[in-house]
């Protein structure tokens, strides 16, 4: 099993919900703060989310008010809710484990996500 397994992204319409999920390996959850990145066409990667292993939440500017980021530790995996959904937020989300004592990172393989007009 990969390390990373994301799922949840397909096409919707402006103004609709999404759910992202991001399942971890036991040890790369409880090592790492899990982040949600993406990738809109033609532009570059940003970060919108981040929880760390305490529990602490931070969400980018750009989403704030539309999109929250979870986990259920039982399952090992990381959420981001996303509601009122905008053209603009059209792209490949990957989930990051943002690994502590410099370890390397590790990324998901991205989940596309479509908001149609």
């Amino acid at each position: 099993q990969a390390p990373l397994v994301e799922s949840g992204g397909g096409t919707v319409q402006a103004g609709d919900s999404l759910r992202l999920s991001c399942e971890a390996s036991i040890g790369l959850f409880r090592d790492a703060t899990m982040e949600w990145h993406r990738q809109a066409p033609g532009k570059q990667r940003e970060r919108v989310a981040g929880i760390s292993t305490s529990g602490y939440t931070n969400i980018a500017d750009s989403v704030k008010g539309r999109f929250a980021i979870s986990r259920d530790v039982s399952k090992n995996t990381v959420f981001l809710q996303m509601v009122s959904l905008k053209p603009e937020d059209t792209g490949i989300y990957y989930c990051r484990a943002d690994r502590r004592f410099g370890r390397p990172d590790v990324w998901g393989q991205g989940t596309q996500v479509t908001v149609s007009t």
